[in-house]
This record gives C-alpha cells, sequence and structure tokens, in this order.
C-alpha cells in the first residue's frame, strides 16, 4: 500500500475505538486521536476515554496530552498531528486516524482555512459576554455580523459561535469570506471508514453509555471540576448538564436526561457531517475485519 491514512468516523458511542485498535493491530501500527474532547487529562469518564487495556492494545497519540487550562485550538491540532505523521510515516506505511470531531478530522485529511491573527482580549470580552448573557445572545451577534455562517453553523455550540465572533470583529470581515479557501494536498492517500447502524440502535447505546458513566463516578469527576466550569474545554456535553445539577437548577434524574438528550443530538449532528463525505466507506459495527482490511485494499 501507499502512504495511507485511514480515517475512522462515526457518531459516539458507535464503537470507533475498538475498529481502530482492530485496524491498528492488523497494519502494526498507531493510533492518532481526533477526539477533541479526549485532549484534556481532567476529562476522563465523561469523554469516554479509551481504557487503560485499550490503550495498551496499540500505541495511542493525543489522548489526555493537554490541560483543560491550556488553550489549543484545531489549528494546533492540524500542526501537530501533521508533524508526528511525517514521523510516523517514516516507519510505517499505514496509520489510524479516529475520532468524532468532524473538524479536527477534516483538518488533518482536508487542511484548514486560513484566519488572521486575532486580539485574545476580543475572545475574552465574548467568553464573559457567554457567561453574562448565555448562547443566544452570541448568536443573535452572528446573526447580525454573519448571517451566512449563522445559517449553517451549530448554533448550539458556544465554542463555533465565539470563534466565528472573535474573527468577524477581529478582521472586521465575515466570517464566511475565509472558508473554502483552496488547500494544499496531502503527501499521502487518505481511506474513511464510517461506522453507523439504526437510529435506534445508536441512541440505545448513547442512554448505555450514559448509566455506565454514572456507575464509573462521573458525578465525582464533574463535581471535581466544577469551580472551572466556565472554561471552554468545560462547554461540552455532559460537563454542562451536570454543572447545572450541581448549580441546584436540575434534579439529577433531569440532568442525566439532559445529558442523554442532548447527546443524542450530537450523534445526529455527528452523522449529518461525516455524510458529507461521499468517498466514505461506510459499515455495520458488527464487522467482520478481513472483510474490511479486503475492501480497504482493494480500494487502494
Amino acid at each position: 500500500m501507499k502512504k495511507t491514512l485511514i480515517s475512522v468516523v462515526g457518531p459516539t458511542a458507535i464503537g470507533k475505538t475498538k475498529l481502530a485498535i482492530d485496524l491498528a493491530k492488523h497494519f502494526k501500527t498507531e493510533i492518532i486521536s481526533a477526539d477533541s474532547r479526549q485532549f484534556y487529562k481532567e476529562m476522563h469518564i465523561g469523554t469516554a476515554v479509551p481504557s487503560e487495556e485499550e490503550l495498551k492494545s496499540a500505541p495511542h497519540h493525543f489522548i489526555q496530552n493537554k490541560s483543560i487550562f491550556d488553550t489549543y485550538s484545531v489549528g494546533n491540532f492540524e500542526r501537530d498531528a501533521l508533524a508526528l505523521l511525517e514521523k510516523l510515516f517514516k516507519k510505517r506505511d499505514v496509520v489510524i486516524l479516529v475520532g468524532g470531531s468532524g473538524l479536527y478530522i477534516d483538518a488533518v485529511t482536508k487542511g484548514l482555512d486560513v484566519f488572521p491573527e486575532i486580539d485574545p482580549e476580543i475572545r475574552n470580552t465574548l467568553n464573559k459576554a457567554f457567561e453574562e448573557k448565555g448562547i443566544q445572545h452570541l448568536q443573535d451577534q452572528l446573526k447580525l455580523l454573519d448571517a451566512t455562517y449563522h445559517a449553517k453553523v451549530d448554533l448550539e455550540n458556544p465554542h463555533r459561535l465565539i470563534r466565528a465572533l472573535e474573527v468577524c470583529i477581529g478582521s472586521n470581515k465575515p466570517y464566511s469570506s475565509f472558508i473554502h479557501q483552496e488547500k494544499p494536498k496531502r503527501p499521502f492517500e487518505i481511506s474513511t471508514l464510517g461506522l453507523t447502524t439504526d437510529r435506534k440502535i445508536i441512541y440505545d447505546r448513547i442512554n448505555q453509555r450514559v448509566e455506565i458513566m454514572v456507575q464509573q463516578g462521573l458525578l465525582k469527576e464533574v463535581k471535581f471540576l466544577y469551580k472551572q466550569r466556565g472554561l471552554n474545554s468545560l462547554q461540552t456535553v455532559g460537563y454542562k448538564e451536570l454543572f447545572k445539577y450541581f448549580d441546584g437548577e436540575y434534579d439529577l434524574n433531569f440532568a442525566l436526561s439532559e445529558m442523554k438528550k442532548n447527546t443524542r443530538r450530537f450523534a445526529k449532528r455527528q452523522l449529518t457531517w461525516f455524510k458529507k463525505n461521499k468517498a466514505t466507506l461506510w459499515i455495520d459495527p458488527i464487522y467482520n475485519i478481513a472483510d474490511i482490511i479486503t475492501q480497504l485494499e482493494h480500494k487502494s
């Protein structure tokens, strides 16, 4: 095979980690995680970090390598992942990329659009506005400054809203005007495997995973992080709902039901994102690894 990056994508709780490890074992190679929630060492249970046994099954990179206090962007990840790939391809013909963060997957496989440098104080101001006025304020401001991007961005994702707004404000141009610039081709082949199944099965897996997380000590983990709940890295499903429980805004049952609901919505958005790639080979989470290898080798 040519130097090939096999990208494993799909919604949360579908079994991407297992497939990535099966592939890594077959090709005797290493795994790059593109799950932005799993970068942070303080977040373990709520981000479904691979178990110790799974991590020992194949070398993993970008798992709990940052702190929630670090500033780490998708641009930083693109740079670091490409530098690592350059090293890995000197000794491997195949490397596995796995994750549910579509933007981070695309950063490695397609490249990012180039944006101007922005004064960090603009982001600080926007973060403060989010804390004081809520997400609706960010949504309204983006609609005013960039209606095009407002029409297609995930309006429930404060990270994306703040990023778009800081570019609009800092450059005095719409965020959308910097998107879809021509990018250099990657110096390796890319094969994308997507895991999917019946939506009810996906949702059942999500509900079950939430229950397992609670059994593993998710409440204790979130309580430990409660004082830092304003950090960007903690504005994510599973933590936001339980922060409201500790605030006294939700009771526990409602917080967990909201966590399940929001995770299901997140899974739906993930599938929508990944379905845009028409070259993806879609497979069922109950698979035969030999069949997948055959299909990959035939494709190459």
